[in-house]
């Protein structure tokens, strides 16, 4: 396609010199946005929609004329059952939005919504399955399971709270945001080209739904199924037994206020204490002779691996409890599955447990930080970090 002809059929020559400038040719013109027209100087409303339906239709028959997926690499069709954390975004007072603003414009800050919605749920593991108007469905479990995907969901959605009210857009934005974990029916391919999404059947989704609703401005409610999946890991607020629309019976609501200022996630699931310790008796030997070799000056470390849920904690818990009685300082820290990126994380949240502060998600305005502090209490004595 030759660009000059392509703007002259739209009349709209005028821009082919700026085009040329900064070199859009047929690989990069079907990828522009409203946003970039107005950067390459097309400041008429009417040519930007003119030249924003033409570049749709060029998509379009890019994917008419694109040739049928390799067999071997379709996605599989099969629907499989699963258990499945849905989180359910919605965009507070989008109506309002609509009634005060340029269609064009509104449509910019929905997209800007939705991208940092879809940025944080895939930071921390989640697949976003579908866009609903300006609200976001997203699962945690499906298509990778995670042994932690119900905290996933919840500290993804504290992160998109403060990340939605950080965006510097000329409106505040504010979220609220619903999460239920249950058994599902998910994989079924619905729709064809680009409205084809994976479906999801079962209740799940359904009570997400509802629980956004019942959520404060930049507000997290989660259903008591993903309650019990959580420990202590979150302050919550209970909200009582709830009557939900198109729900048989009434469910039991929670809000997140916060993530807890917890050592470790193993206690956080364990807050009723643990049981005996069985069959690791040769396990904890061999991590009490190296101790007692590190004890006579003989510098010692241990790598304890293995797959999630076998004992690992466990056992490291079984040793503090052999080392109580000795004096020994200990350095422990929670390393964050979503900060992998990050080397310094565990350094730093084992100084923020040093002195004593945690941080707090709160409700945000598009002017404040996102994350404030808070001193839990003040130390009786100085420490040295």
């Amino acid at each position: 396609m030759e660009l000059g002809g392509w703007l002259r059929s739209l009349g709209l020559e005028r821009y082919e010199a700026a085009f040329r400038e900064n070199e859009i040719d047929d690989t990069v013109l079907p990828s522009l946005t409203a946003e970039d027209l107005k950067d390459l100087g097309v400041g008429i409303v009417g040519h930007r929609r003119k030249l924003l339906d033409a570049i749709a239709a060029l998509r379009a028959d890019a994917s008419a004329k694109a040739p049928p997926p390799d067999a071997d690499l379709a996605i599989n069709r099969d629907a499989e059952r699963r258990q499945v954390t849905v989180m359910f975004c919605d965009l507070v007072g989008s109506t309002a939005l609509s009634a005060g603003m340029d269609p064009e414009d509104l449509r910019e800050i929905i997209a800007a919504y939705q991208k940092c919605l879809a940025e944080t749920v895939r930071r921390f593991g989640g697949f976003l399955a579908k866009y609903l108007g300006d609200g976001v469905l997203a699962y945690f479990g499906y298509p990778q399971a995670h042994e932690d995907d119900a905290e996933r969901a919840v500290r993804a959605a504290l992160e998109a709270i403060a990340a939605v009210g950080a965006l510097k857009l000329s409106v505040p934005l504010q979220t609220r945001i619903g999460i239920a974990t249950g058994l599902v029916v998910v994989g079924d391919l619905i729709g064809s080209g680009e409205a084809q999404e994976r479906g999801i059947v079962g209740e799940t989704p359904n009570v997400a739904a509802r629980l956004q609703a019942l959520a404060e401005p930049n507000g997290v409610a989660i259903a008591e199924s993903t309650r019990r999946l959580l420990g202590d890991l979150f302050e919550l607020t209970d909200l009582g037994p709830q009557e939900l629309k198109g729900i048989a019976r009434a469910m039991r609501g929670f809000a997140v206020l916060q993530a807890s200022p917890i050592e470790s996630r193993f206690e956080a699931m364990h807050p009723g204490g643990l049981t005996a310790l069985i069959g690791r008796e040769e396990e904890l030997e061999l991590l009490l002779r190296r101790w007692a070799r590190a004890k006579r000056g003989e510098g010692q470390v241990v790598l304890l691996s293995g797959e999630a849920g076998i004992g690992k904690s466990r056992l490291s818990a079984a040793l503090m409890e052999g080392l109580a009685a000795e004096p020994h300082t200990r350095l422990r820290y929670f390393c964050s599955p979503e900060q992998t990126d990050s080397a310094f994380y565990p350094i730093i949240g084992q100084f923020e447990r040093a002195a004593r502060f945690a941080v707090s998600h709160r409700k945000q305005s598009s002017k404040s930080s996102t994350h404030s502090w808070r001193r839990l209490r003040r130390p009786s004595r100085t420490r040295r970090c």
